[in-house]
């Protein structure tokens, strides 16, 4: 399912980044979390951007509670999932190749993240193959 909501601000990303990490919080909690990562914005800047957040829908508030308590109402992964193949889409005609292709040769992985990246493919790989076995099973009963 597409995440149909408008683009987020760098701002507005580092709010979203504290609800993934931390989870729910009240703004002076998010506020908090913030300033020890050296922004320093004012409680309005922050309710304003958590404001911004739930308008566009990434952000849902508790309102029964007082003060109100703020969380991500779109996962992290599901947020990269949709702007990846949003970039895809953009840069290279929907397939992800090419970014894959980008990310693997312009970092360094430990043997940790290499072997989580080789699982990944070898599950690709075999739910493939499961796809073309059962569209040629489906081909192969058709009269």
């Amino acid at each position: 399912m597409p995440l149909d909501r408008p683009g987020v601000s760098e701002t507005e990303m580092a709010v979203l980044k504290i609800l993934w990490d931390r989870g729910p919080g009240t703004v002076r909690e998010i506020n908090v979390q913030l300033r020890e990562q050296g922004r320093t914005w004012a409680y309005t800047t922050v309710l304003t951007l958590l404001q911004r957040l739930q308008s566009k829908g990434y952000v849902q508030s508790d309102k029964t509670r007082m003060p109100h308590v703020f969380r991500a109402e779109v996962s992290r992964q599901r947020f990269l999932d949709q702007r990846l193949k949003a970039l895809a889409d953009q840069l290279a005609g929907g397939t992800a190749t090419p970014l894959v292709h980008a990310l693997v040769t312009g970092n360094r992985f430990s043997d940790e993240e290499i072997e989580a990246l080789r699982r990944l493919l070898d599950e690709a790989e075999a739910k493939e193959r499961t796809r073309r076995n059962s569209r040629t099973q489906q081909e192969e009963e058709k009269p």
